[in-house]
């Protein structure tokens, strides 16, 4: 039995149930194996309808010049016979001795080469193939010659013009067959130049927005290129002469002013008027599949630019290009969503103008679902579908051996519906070929399946014994080829006397095939296959032995050898012991060089004597018969002597890319590596670039080693793909190569189904399905529409479809409230459907909760925090997801009723099924009503009946305000405000004070009741002048609240303050401190004049017996000494002193300074005139600045340091 492969895969159970295959007779289309290699002779006996499979396409245009050939070929058993119509009557082709048909074959030969015209055959044919059970039909083929006539003839007239204006020059190709390709060229077959400017419109006229002097010309040629016939016509040449407007008012610019001859600039100019199309409007009609083409070209001057929009939408971003300078707007694979008003906008300088073109898409038919043959045993059930759509919708006809079914004898075991035929309870007398019509007015489908009723018993077509041989961890598949009617069921066994098999590790095809995913070690053995139906069974043994993988263990590694020098590389090789490797090198994978200096040992290649062009990259390959391996070292030759350092740089970008073995799904890419510039390329980076769906935006496709110059790139169905390739060392990347040659690979059906498929409901009575739509990368073809599929989770509902556009949301409507749903959404497009979509659940709308929460009650844990419980509503009361409940309270009075206060209702939620919840936060001594409410998604039920409950006393705040008033000798009165919030009752208040004194140490504290209807208060008997703190605080019964605190100062006693007087301001201590300083000045002068005459004093034997190290003595030669100067009268010194730049003075070994042992001018006298503390250190010594002097100080200084 032969399957069509079918993407979709059934792994089997892990439980105990025997590994299975059930085919669906009515999905899969089913085949008679007419020709199985060695098993041919099994199915000798079988019989099969015939089959069309190939003919000539439906409008056929043929070249005059060679013979005409129609295909018709068919398969069948026994095979069929061949006959054909000819415009609807019997074509007879024994009485045509031009006509003759190929042996075996119904495939129509016409020699027209000899005598005979093709025009003579012109006409509509169609093919029968028929045997024994039944005929099949071919299309209606409408055979038509090619045609290329030549060009009327016509005088052309010489055309001249002012610059500036417009030009239109007239193509008007003759009518070919198939139309002409239409190009403009000059006398030497040159293609004229084109631009925004000048450009050729869709109907091969030649239009000028604005013409200039380059413009003339007397070779303004039209050609038509015929392809059919290989022709090409030509039309007259057209003569154009561009004439400046200067060059006419040469004459008259002498006696005119130059506004008078030439004007402003602008009366030259003009706004935009469309040469094509003409007026505001225009319709256009298009066929689904097909490329819409618009087209507006304007004139002015300047040059107008041209834009498109869609009035009503988006132009498709992966389908839209411009062409001819953005005046053609293309839109491929156009559908039905692409109908609609697009408006073009012709702009200058000096105005804008619009033409709305309004685009109606209409379809000719395509396919749903195509008839699928139908291989049925006497007594079973079938159908035939055939779905199709277009616009408008086609109608659908069928017809039995090629008769209109309306017609043709009457068959008891089918009924036809629509578009489905219906068998029941089948005999052999019901085997036909059915052929569909479906067709409108754009076209027609015509779609062959055949019913072939059979009872054969099992037969297994898989040679007998087979071996497999498979590499260990990779996958096996075991072959188990078979046919019979009704459908076998398969059975795998290991081992003889094994059981089915039952590990989930197995996977089984739709045609038999048995695979193990990932083959180990003990998955060697002897697999039996057996096929069972009602009519009998058959089996088939195979064998399957698991073996080691080649590696390579030890690989080639990257070597830099100087000119003259001998390499080598290692290639070690790991295998299995039963089979027998074979390892070959290769240099730029190339055979290695046919010289005697390479020489290759088991484990190493050796090259003696290196030379420049040994460089490049040397590949170890081994291969058994089941696997290879290969691995690549790169060999780089330098020079022997010593070079300039090299310049390092990223590589240059590879070139010469070549697309080689073709294939749907796959390609190979080469390409040749640029220059690596002294730094090892470490790898190769791929990319692409979808042409069709995302122009000029790359991807990264796959990275390869950079010793590899190919790659092996997978491939998705339906993309224009172009390659491009980065090369990469250590200092980066390079630059991307030129792009590739584009490669459009095949349409296929979606391999993928949309993700994030969720059901939400946005109303009561609705489902919101939405998914992610595939992108075009994804779509792998054409027409990508969404098979959107429901029912209820719970009930026994069919399925139920719709094939919706490429949107991503689909409401249904009607659906009960909150109710689970299957949901499915499945991608197709005009090849066919993608993989059997997982099924997720969703809900239908929410609606707003029916039953409030019961047993409401409120147990109060203290002053601030209480308990709510409540009874859970009945699920299905929610009416949507419970979000959980929500309890609304609020404070209606405080307890002592004193005051009504704004109520403000608060919100506390808690999530899911809780029946329980805290209340913090509350306010003592408060009356509360509450209730609670369920929630859903939709939002709130009703309320549950209000509670009352009141929370016990707290402590209070501290009062809102304290402060001390009329403050006397012995009393302070404090006025005070309550407390904000009292939180009960207030009982008292409590008054603390202590005094404060001087140095700010606390008093002795004094505490004092104070009733709570008070709110001011006088002490007394205080303390004249003194600072008292206060703490201040109110009392519930609950306890005490916060305290405030305030200080304040009693007044001072005036009669006091008058017997204080200033000590400063009596005679007889201003007459003392006189005389002290009188003293002082006697004694400095006496110091000074006994020092200026080297007198000996105390101080000065400590001072020789104990010098100052930081004294500097003069130079011996210098005999005087320094004195001292006054700072401020900056007075010169006597002869011999010297005062340094930092203006201070040197001590000489003979000087007696008095600052010497003191503090500078700090230091002190006793009362006897000594010095306080003359020994008291060195004296630091300090840089001046500004005019400030660091000499030692003068008497007068040292008194007003005494004073």
């Amino acid at each position: 039995m032969q399957l069509e492969i079918m993407p979709k895969k059934k792994r089997l159970s892990a439980g105990r149930v025997p590994l299975i295959l059930f085919l669906c007779q009515m999905i899969s289309a089913l085949d008679v194996p007419l020709d199985y290699g060695g098993k041919a002779k099994l199915l000798e006996d079988l019989v099969q309808p015939p089959t069309i499979t190939q003919q000539s396409p439906k409008d056929y245009i043929v070249d005059p010049r060679e013979n005409i050939v129609i295909q018709c070929e068919a398969k069948g058993k026994p095979p069929p016979s061949f006959s054909w119509t000819r415009n609807g009557t019997h074509f007879d082709i024994d009485k045509d001795p031009l006509v003759t048909m190929k042996a075996g074959s119904g495939t129509l030969i016409i020699n027209i080469m000899g005598e005979g015209k093709a025009e003579t055959y012109e006409g509509v044919y169609q093919c029968t193939a028929r045997n024994e059970r039944g005929a099949a039909i071919s299309n209606n083929i409408v055979v038509r010659p090619s045609r290329s006539p030549l060009w009327t003839k016509e005088k052309l007239e010489p055309i001249t013009l002012r610059s500036g204006q417009s030009l239109v020059l007239p193509c008007r190709p003759p009518i070919g067959l198939p139309p002409a390709i239409i190009f403009w060229m000059d006398n030497s077959f040159q293609r004229l130049p084109q631009n925004e400017r000048v450009s050729q419109g869709l109907n091969g006229d030649l239009y000028f927005s604005n013409v200039l002097p380059e413009d003339s010309r007397e070779d303004y040629i039209c050609y038509a290129r015929f392809n059919h016939t290989q022709t090409i016509q030509q039309k007259q040449p057209i003569s154009v002469k561009v004439i400046l407007v200067d060059e006419l008012n040469d004459t008259i610019a002498a006696n005119l002013s130059d506004t008078e001859v030439y004007g402003a600039k602008s009366s030259r100019e003009r706004p935009p008027t469309f040469l094509t199309p003409q007026g505001n409007a225009s319709n256009k009609e298009e066929l689904r599949g097909n490329v819409l083409s618009l087209e507006c070209i304007a004139e002015g001057l300047p040059t107008p630019i041209i834009y498109w929009i869609k009035e009503d939408g988006t132009l498709p971003i992966n389908r839209t290009f411009y062409r001819n300078f953005q005046k053609t707007l293309q839109i491929t694979q156009v559908s039905e969503a692409d109908s609609g008003k697009y408006q073009c906008i012709a702009k200058n300088a000096l105005g804008v103008i619009h033409h709305t073109i309004s685009v109606t898409v209409k379809a000719a038919p395509y396919w749903i679902m195509a008839p699928q043959n139908l291989v049925l045993s006497p007594g079973e059930d079938g159908a035939l579908v055939c779905r199709a759509n277009g616009n408008p919708k086609p109608r659908i006809s069928w017809l039995s051996n090629g008769v209109p079914i309306e017609i043709a004898p009457d068959d008891p075991s089918r009924k036809i519906n629509g578009d489905t035929i219906i068998f029941s309870s089948v005999q052999e007398r019901s085997s036909a070929v059915y052929q569909c019509n479906a067709s409108n007015e754009y076209g027609y489908l015509l779609g062959n399946a055949f019913v072939n009723v059979l009872a054969e018993p099992p037969r297994i077509l898989t040679s007998e014994n087979t071996l497999y041989q498979v590499i260990a961890n990779r996958p096996a598949l075991l072959d188990c080829a078979f046919f019979g009617s009704p459908l076998p069921t398969i059975e795998w066994f290991k081992g003889t006397k094994g059981s089915a098999l039952r590990e989930d590790t197995y996977v089984l095809h739709e045609n038999g095939t048995l695979e193990i995913p990932v083959a180990q070690k003990d998955s060697t053995g002897t697999y039996t296959c057996v096929a069972r139906n009602k009519l009998g069974m058959a089996k088939n043994e195979v064998h399957l032995e698991i073996k080691d993988p080649t590696s390579i263990i030890k690989q080639p590694e990257y070597a830099v050898v100087q000119r003259g020098s001998t390499v080598s590389f290692e290639c070690k090789v790991k295998h299995d012991h039963t089979l027998i490797p074979t390892v070959i090198w290769l240099k730029d994978n190339g055979e290695l060089p046919s010289d005697g200096r390479f020489t290759v040992d088991k484990d190493q290649l050796v090259v003696a004597d290196v030379s420049d062009n040994d460089g490049g990259t040397y590949t170890c390959v081994a291969n058994t018969t089941l696997d290879i391996v290969s691995a690549s070292a790169v060999l780089s030759v330098v020079a022997p002597t010593p070079t300039p350092a090299p310049i390092y740089d990223v590589p240059n970008p590879p070139f010469d890319l070549e697309l080689t073995d073709q294939l749907d799904k796959s390609v190979q890419l080469s390409w040749t590596p640029g220059d690596d510039n002294n730094s090892p390329i470490t790898k190769f980076i791929i990319e692409y670039e979808d042409a069709m769906h995302e122009a000029g935006l790359w991807h990264h496709q796959t990275e390869v080693p950079g010793t590899q110059t190919t790659a092996q790139l997978k491939l998705s169905p339906y993309v224009n793909y172009s390659f491009r390739v980065m090369a990469e060392n250590s200092l980066g990347r390079s630059l991307p190569s030129e792009a590739s040659e584009q490669y459009l690979t095949k349409a296929a059906e979606p391999d993928k189904n949309p993700m994030t498929v969720e059901g939400l409901g946005s109303e009561p009575d609705n489902l919101v399905i939405t998914w992610q739509p595939l992108n075009g990368f994804e779509s792998n073809g054409p027409g990508l529409q969404y098979k959107v599929s429901w029912r209820q989770k719970d009930g026994d509902d069919e399925w139920t479809s719709v094939v919706v556009a490429n949107v991503s949301k689909y409401i249904v409507s009607g659906t009960p409230t909150f109710v689970p749903y299957l949901i499915k959404v499945q991608a197709l497009n005009d090849v066919g459907f993608a993989p059997e979509p997982a099924v997720v659940m969703g809900h239908s709308g929410e609606d707003l909760p029916m039953v409030a929460p019961g047993n409401v009650h409120v147990t109060v844990m203290n002053s601030t925090l209480a308990e709510v419980h409540w009874d859970p509503v009945p699920l299905k009361s929610v009416r949507g997801h419970l979000q959980g409940y929500r309890i609304y309270y609020w404070t209606d009075q405080n307890s002592s009723k004193r005051n009504r206060r704004h109520i403000e209702r608060k919100i506390l939620t808690f999530q899911g099924s809780k029946t329980h919840g805290m209340l913090p936060g509350l306010e003592p001594f408060s009356h509360y009503t509450l209730n609670v409410r369920v929630v859903n998604g939709k939002g709130e039920g009703p309320a549950s009946p209000d509670r009352v409950f009141h929370t016990p006393e707290g402590v209070p705040s501290a009062p809102s305000s304290l402060k001390i008033v009329n403050p006397t000798l012995d009393s302070l009165t404090l006025e005070w405000d309550p407390p904000s919030h009292p939180n009960g009752i207030l009982t008292e208040y409590t008054l603390r004070y202590q005094p404060i004194n001087s140095t700010h140490e606390l008093g002795p504290l004094v505490d004092l009741k104070i009733p709570a209807n008070k709110t001011r208060w006088t002490l007394k008997n205080l303390n004249f002048s003194t600072r008292y703190k206060f703490y201040f605080y109110a009392q519930t019964s609950a306890g005490s609240g916060s305290q405030i605190t305030e200080e304040a100062i009693t007044t001072v006693d005036e009669a006091m303050a008058s017997r204080q007087v200033d000590i400063a301001t009596q005679g007889w201590f201003i007459g003392l401190m006189c005389a002290v300083a009188l003293l002082i000045l006697i004694l400095l002068i006496v110091c000074f004049i006994r020092r200026n005459k080297g007198g000996k004093y105390p101080v000065k034997e400590k001072e020789d017996a104990h010098p100052d190290p930081e004294i500097q003595p003069m130079k011996e030669d210098d005999g005087t000494f320094g004195e001292y100067s006054d700072a401020e009268d900056h007075k010169p010194l006597k002869k011999g002193s010297r005062t340094p730049s930092d203006r201070t003075v040197k001590k000489e070994d003979s000087d007696d300074s008095l600052v010497d042992y003191g503090e500078g001018v700090n230091g002190q006298f006793n009362e006897d005139g000594s010095f306080i503390g003359q020994y008291s250190g060195k004296k630091e010594k300090e840089p001046a600045e500004g005019n400030e002097s660091s000499e030692a100080p003068s008497p007068v200084n040292a008194m007003n340091s005494f004073v």
